[in-house]
């Protein structure tokens, strides 16, 4: 970060304080980070968000009055420009159904609560920046457990994947496996910027917001299986 450049203003919406607490004590140690609000509940959340800015949002998924799911939905502006923050869903392993239907409401990512402290910073980071948290082993392991109990009527229809090239398709599946860009350009033996035209063309022809999304996406469609 360069002396002028702007901290990233990050909310923190948990109905436990004591997380609150944690979380904002090592943001704020982070000289390119600031805690900007904090919120107990999602209608809190969407209520202050209203009136202040933030960037990113950590959304706690149960949560009393309005939960993270509902909360996603109205400050990323799902189903209209899909304009607000970016949200990361802070959950654990057991709520496995919710935190894909906030991702489908336009979560950019989605990190288990014991995530270690740098790994939760570096995710701040990575959404901020335009991307999607998708690479630790824990949320591959989620996203394929999802994928499981996602009901056949919210499932994709594989047609869906018809607009893409082979090469695209290849590229789809190393990202469902939670390969970043550079392992991607390794596996292929491609050029990195090569991949990044590649997964910004998927992206586009599958009109869908991030990583997160097209890896759900391919899930959906069958293209990728849980444990593949």
């Amino acid at each position: 970060m360069t002396p002028t450049t702007t901290p990233i203003r990050v909310a923190l919406v948990d109905d436990q304080q004591l997380v609150r607490a944690g979380f904002a004590m090592v943001i704020n140690s982070q000289p390119d980070m600031d805690v900007v609000l904090e919120a107990g509940d999602g209608a809190q959340a969407v209520r202050l968000l209203g009136s202040h800015t933030a960037d990113v949002v950590l959304m706690d998924v149960r949560m009393p009055t309005l939960d993270g799911l509902a909360a996603t939905a109205e400050v990323t502006g799902a189903g209209t420009d899909g304009a607000g923050p970016r949200v990361i869903i802070l959950t654990t392993f057991d709520v496995d159904e919710y935190v894909l239907r906030a991702i489908k409401a336009g979560a950019s990512g989605f990190l288990l609560k014991d995530t270690p402290p740098e790994e939760m910073l570096g995710a701040i980071r990575t959404v901020h920046a335009g991307d999607a948290v998708i690479a630790p082993s824990s949320t591959k392991r989620l996203i394929g457990h999802l994928a499981q109990v996602l009901p056949e009527t919210e499932k994709a229809p594989p047609a869906i994947l018809d607009a893409l090239t082979d090469r695209e398709r290849e590229v789809l599946v190393l990202m469902a496996r939670g390969r970043s860009n550079t392992e991607i350009a390794a596996d292929l033996f491609v050029a990195e910027a090569t991949v990044k035209t590649h997964v910004g063309r998927v992206l586009s022809k599958l009109a869908v917001r991030d990583r997160v999304q097209a890896v759900v996406l391919a899930y959906e469609t069958g293209l990728v299986t849980p444990g593949a």
